[in-house]
């Protein structure tokens, strides 16, 4: 392998590193899209967000804003009302979005497909 392709690699890792330290596990971009339709209150995300638990949900919350994917308002009461909604920051991530829903939909008939076969020859 040349030097440039070598240099390309470690260059292709580094960023998918810094990515993935923003986006991991499997709650973020989930998260990010379940606020692109629009400002929630804390337990209405918890309901757009099947399987999600409200300590989990929590910390993902403080992490994306901590990443200026989100913000965080919090109207004080009676009752205090904590609201969510994305910041145009969140937006660059729309087409890896897209892309992995894609993917995703992608994979998943494929699996149905191979499972069918699979299946059918049984």
């Amino acid at each position: 392998m040349t030097a440039h392709k070598l240099s390309e690699c470690a260059l292709t890792m580094q960023a998918l590193r810094n990515a993935l330290l923003v986006l991991n596990g499997k709650w973020k971009l989930q998260i990010i899209v379940a606020l692109s339709t629009g400002t929630r209150h804390f337990r209405g995300l918890e309901r757009s967000v099947p399987g999600i638990s409200t300590k989990v949900l929590a910390k993902e919350l403080k992490d994306l804003e901590a990443h200026q994917f989100i913000a965080r308002t919090v109207h004080p009461g009676p009752p205090v009302v904590v609201e969510y909604h994305v910041l145009p920051y969140a937006r660059s991530l729309d087409p890896v979005i897209e892309v992995l829903k894609a993917w995703g939909m992608q994979h998943q008939q494929r699996l149905e497909t191979l499972q069918a076969a699979s299946t059918t020859a049984s």
